[in-house]
């Protein structure tokens, strides 16, 4: 309940309809504050309770120094939550299991239920199995049903025994696009003691790219699924006030640029600047130019440029788009009514007082791709066929045949070599929101269709639109035959490629790649080209705008110069180039007119719950605890709760510790954490041999994230990890020095040392944790038993999900790093001084001795809220006890 010491409650009438809100301009200096933080104001204004959210909260908020570095805690409600269902299932197995959990200790089953509304969207499971068919999407969805139908019962079961709990069934929506077109809702309305409050929408989700709402005006981002789980127990999300960069922009985009051109080029820019754990604000008179569809492009690769989020303001836009998309009028005049009254209605002419600033002249950008690794590493695409050339070599080594390899594709012979695409998929949530960019790659493969251009045989083609409103438009328009004609056949609406569901290459393509080393390459309309996340078989991975991915399925290769070197010959012998199907923005506009409308997006969500008939005839449990099966190898009670007492014993120093793995810089997410395919001989793979599943059947890591089993044994194991405690050596190993450091699994050498009582640490470099805001990299490294990490700097999602499973975060100081410590690797550990946290004080560093070597190191446990959380031995705990309590 508000103690309300501001009287800033208010009524604001919308349509005869009354709305109990909290007024921002009671308080001194809301009205000079960044848009971001008059949302937080509001939200502290509103939740002010006198002991966690205080009046001096709110004052020092409103009072927010720009200059100044954060300091202050603050505690953020936010009002609903989202998930996919990679991260989404081991959310709702965890409340499963604290209802079990809190029942032992003498509990109240029932008190284990969301607080705030919670949405799941199955997303991220279907697999590009079978792709340039008319039945692809129809044989994915059936394999998808086959293969997840542990998980869907499961889930099925949460939205029946959870309140405020819905599930977006397969074959839906990517969750991100599903978010913007008909979850947000901008402003939120809700009762409360009886009275029907309006308040701004915030959102936490359990994927990095939440922060695709930003683009909306809704203040979200990306959390582990621990935090998500505490949220929706009704935990607030502790934050330090943060820095928030402000970015003008003006000017318009130039003809034959694309909303990816401008999101890869912010994302270059504000990497460079540095932004991690900073709030990105956009504003200034280049703002209007800005239709939603790129704004959301650009909230939504945050992530990849590190920044928390990354936001656009309310204003004429958000309404044409909340219309377009069959928000009903009263919402609309809501969302209008409401930002005008609380100073969140965009001002071209108004600057607000940022810590720093930005600019970029919209008319400045040009077309580019990113790649081969790195999000970040924006190529003009003048450039790319010399930035291919300089980077090829790199990817050869003694096996690799640098000639072309004769192969036979569907019976018919061609050749593949190094740098050829291998895939070419529109995907991912970034991009297949974008009528714009969606509907030029459908006239630009309209136009190669008619000039007798095919994609070239050695190309996996693949298209998984974000909506069901995307396939919608194509058929309205007439442009479904001409993306099938070069393959682009609908395989799922998910995340597919992004994510790493990108399915088997054909097998003879395959075989040449692997038997000769071939350095091929994956373009994609996605935000995630990481080392090894695409395809096993692909060394290279390039984003690119969805016209771009057409175009390189039509050359077939990345050593290709756009500019220069034609796509084919048409039908009369002449020359095709890019520029002669390049769809103008009067082409695309007109499309747009003319075949898209709200009725589409109101038809699409009608029955968004529902599902088709694959999920409706689920064999689904019911009751408030879960019935767990013994010989599931997709879901299974994890161990976080076993024998845990009602309160929580004193942290220890740690002792006698041991490497586990030496790690460089700029160490992902994607190699902490279990993603893509299992393969045979892995210790997941031997692990589900060993349950008696087929390999055929093995799946992804993503779809077993609901069993710790299997992820513990995928943690650290990605194909391009490199741990410095080897040579030369890449993949999932270490060395085990209980046996005189001989090499092993790092799963296999966690368990020989959990068995013997020794604690683990791990040292990295730079960033380490970017990328992805993946639970299982901190549940799995946690597991493993790993009790430290010490980084040279932390990516800021994963520092917290380590605090929030029990795993100290440690930094390097004065520019050391283990390197320049003379660290080998093979030293005993002891960590001394965390014992202090008992006594209710954080210290500011610990002291670590490594063998004959000692040296500070900074502990990264930030606020007060992730000391109780460390101090709990995770956020589970804290949250379980404190509903006890």
């Amino acid at each position: 309940m508000s103690s309300n010491s501001f009287d800033a409650k208010s009524t604001l009438n919308v349509s005869g309809k009354n709305y109990e809100i909290f007024d921002i301009s009671k308080i001194d200096g809301a009205s000079s504050l960044p848009f971001s933080l008059k949302i937080l104001l509001e939200n502290l204004l509103r939740t002010e309770d006198g002991a966690n959210i205080t009046a001096g909260h709110i004052k020092a908020l409103a009072q927010w120094d720009p200059a100044s570095e954060p300091d202050t805690e603050i505690q953020f409600t936010p009002a609903r939550v989202v998930m996919q269902d990679f991260t989404g299932v081991p959310c709702i197995v965890d409340l499963a299991t604290m209802r079990e959990a809190i029942v032992s200790l003498g509990g109240d089953a029932s008190k284990v239920n969301p607080l705030a509304p919670a949405e799941l969207v199955i997303d991220h499971s279907v697999i590009a199995d079978v792709f340039g068919t008319k039945d692809a999407f129809e044989k994915n969805t059936d394999i998808e049903y086959e293969r997840n139908r542990e998980r869907y019962r499961f889930l099925r079961w949460g939205q029946g025994a959870f309140d405020e709990f819905k599930v977006v069934p397969p074959g839906t929506g990517i969750v991100h696009q599903v978010n913007i077109e008909y979850l947000a809702r901008v402003v939120m309305t809700r009762n409360v003691n009886g009275v029907l409050r309006a308040y701004p929408d915030t959102v936490v989700g359990t994927d990095s790219h939440t922060t695709m709402v930003n683009g909306l005006g809704v203040l979200g981002w990306g959390v582990g699924g621990i935090e998500a789980e505490a949220a929706l127990l009704g935990q607030p999300v502790s934050m330090l006030i943060p820095r928030v960069v402000g970015f003008k922009l003006s000017g318009a985009l130039p003809l034959g640029t694309t909303a990816t051109d401008l999101a890869l080029t912010i994302t270059e820019i504000l990497r460079k600047h540095g932004v991690v754990g900073k709030f990105v604000e956009f504003y200034g008179p280049g703002v209007v130019s800005v239709p939603m569809a790129n704004r959301t492009t650009i909230g939504n690769m945050s992530p990849e440029y590190g920044s928390t989020c990354a936001i656009f303001p309310i204003d004429e836009e958000t309404l044409r788009y909340l219309t377009l998309t069959g928000r009903s009028a009263e919402q609309v005049e809501l969302v209008e009514r409401y930002a005008k009254l609380q100073g969140l209605w965009h001002n071209p002419e108004v600057s607000p007082r940022f810590s720093e600033n930005i600019e970029l002249d919209l008319s400045m950008v040009v077309p580019s791709i990113a790649g081969p690794k790195r999000p970040q590493d924006r190529i003009s695409l003048i450039d790319s066929k010399s930035a291919f050339e300089n980077i090829l070599p790199t990817y050869f080594g003694d096996k690799t045949n640098k000639n072309p390899i004769d192969i036979k594709v569907k019976e018919k012979s061609t050749t593949i070599k190094n740098g050829d695409v291998v895939i070419a998929s529109i995907t991912s949530c970034t991009n297949t929101s974008n009528p714009s960019v969606m509907i030029g790659a459908a006239l630009l493969a309209k136009k190669a269709v008619e000039k007798g251009l095919s994609s070239k045989p050695w190309v996996k083609t693949t298209l998984a639109p974000g909506s069901k409103v995307v396939t919608d438009y194509y058929d309205r328009a007439g442009l479904t035959p001409y993306m099938e004609k070069l393959g682009f056949n609908l395989v799922g609406y998910g995340c597919v490629t992004c994510i790493g569901n990108s399915g088997p290459l054909p097998i003879e393509i395959s075989k040449a790649v692997n038997d000769h080393d071939l350095a091929v390459s994956a373009v994609l309309s996605g935000n995630r080209n990481f080392e090894g996340r695409i395809s096993p078989d692909v060394k290279m991975n390039y984003l690119a705008s969805p016209p771009l991915v057409v175009a390189y399925a039509l050359a077939g290769t990345m050593d290709h110069d756009f500019i220069k070197d034609s796509l084919g010959n048409d039908t009369d012998g002449e020359p095709v180039y890019l520029a002669d199907i390049w769809p103008s923005p009067e082409e695309i506009q007109s499309v747009i007119d003319s075949s898209i409308s709200s009725e589409m997006f109101s038809k699409d969500y009608a029955s968004v719950f529902e599902g088709d008939h694959r999920w409706k005839s689920l064999d689904t449990p019911t009751g408030n605890i879960f019935e767990w099966d013994p010989k599931s190898t997709y879901v299974r009670k994890p161990p976080y709760f076993d024998s845990m007492p009602p309160q929580p014993t004193p942290v220890t120093n740690i002792s006698g510790a041991r490497v586990l793995a030496i790690l460089g810089d700029s160490v992902t997410t994607d190699h902490i954490s279990p993603a893509g395919n299992i393969r045979g001989d892995s210790p997941a793979g031997k692990y589900l041999e060993a349950n008696g599943v087929d390999r055929k059947d093995f799946n992804s890591y993503g779809s077993r994230r609901g069993n710790h089993e299997v992820m513990i044994r995928g943690t650290f194991a990605n194909i391009r990890l490199k741990n410095l405690l080897l040579d030369g050596v890449e993949g999932g190993f270490t060395r085990n020095f209980l046996k005189n450091g001989e090499q092993s699994t790092i799963y296999d050498a966690s368990i020989d040392y959990q068995n013997a009582g020794t604690a683990l640490v791990i040292l990295a470099g730079k960033e380490y944790g970017s990328g992805s805001s993946r639970d299982w990299a901190a549940k799995g490294t946690a597991l493993l038993g790993v009790r430290a990490v010490i980084a040279e700097s932390f990516e800021r999602i994963h520092r917290s999900n380590l605090i929030g499973m029990g795993v100290l975060p440690l930094q390097f100081i004065d520019g050391q790093n283990a390197a320049s410590l003379g660290l080998r690797g093979d030293e005993v550990f002891e960590l001394t001084g965390i014992t202090e946290l008992n006594s209710g004080i954080t210290p500011k560093e610990i002291t670590v001795k490594a063998g004959d070597k000692t040296f500070s190191a900074r502990l990264r446990i930030d606020t007060p809220g992730e000391a109780d959380y460390y101090r709990h031995g995770g956020i589970m705990q804290y949250v379980l006890r404190s509903l006890l309590a």
